[in-house]
């Protein structure tokens, strides 16, 4: 029996970085950002998640992203479900946290440290009035030529998709909650 060859790498050209958006009332919009991020680590490239609203509970992905380091870095930097889920925080707190997360954001990538930056649920950020759009549009015009952007979240603004290279749509079809199913350990968190 033969060994198995390797695929063959496409050859290396310079890098255009893209501007992504992910999002639609489906489940998987932070899940197809963590499957890009993974992809980017196999190329041996650095990736940030700053996550815009998730804070305050603890989910999977947090500890998946540990056994990334030191190439995947996940920072959630928001307070919460806003509104919901017995949120009870001032809105101003809120809103200067994602100001925060913005801004960091905004550092790392222009730091040039990073090839992906993640902006996981900006979207649900400026639908909400943490941001405002003129914001988040003006991060997107400073992103240094060869950086990707993927922001997520439902609801993107129409002029974040109009500047944006690429935009998937998530679309619910089905879903276990429909059906009194509680969120399962490893699928929804």
């Amino acid at each position: 029996m033969e060994p198995r060859k390797a695929p063959e790498r496409l050859p290396e050209k310079p890098r255009r970085g893209l501007v992504l958006v992910i999002t639609g009332d489906g489940k998987g919009k932070t899940t197809s950002c963590l499957g890009m991020a993974v992809r980017a680590v196999g190329y041996g490239m650095k990736v940030l998640m700053v996550q815009f609203i998730k804070g305050s509970l603890h989910y999977g992905e947090l500890d998946g992203a540990k056994r990334l380091a030191p190439e995947f870095e996940l920072l959630p930097m928001g307070k919460g479900f806003v509104g919901i889920r017995g949120d009870s925080l001032p809105m101003e707190e809120h809103v200067a946290a994602a100001r925060e997360a913005l801004a960091l954001a905004r550092e790392r990538m222009l730091s040039g440290k990073y090839d992906v930056i993640i902006l996981d649920e900006v979207n649900v950020a400026v639908r909400l009035g943490l941001l405002d759009v003129k914001e988040v549009l003006a991060l997107i015009g400073e992103k240094p030529a060869n950086v990707h952007l993927i922001l997520s979240g439902r609801n993107a603004h129409e002029e974040v998709i109009r500047v944006a290279h690429l935009v998937s749509e998530v679309r619910s079809i089905k879903h276990p909650y429909d059906q009194g199913i509680e969120a399962e350990k490893g699928i929804d968190y």
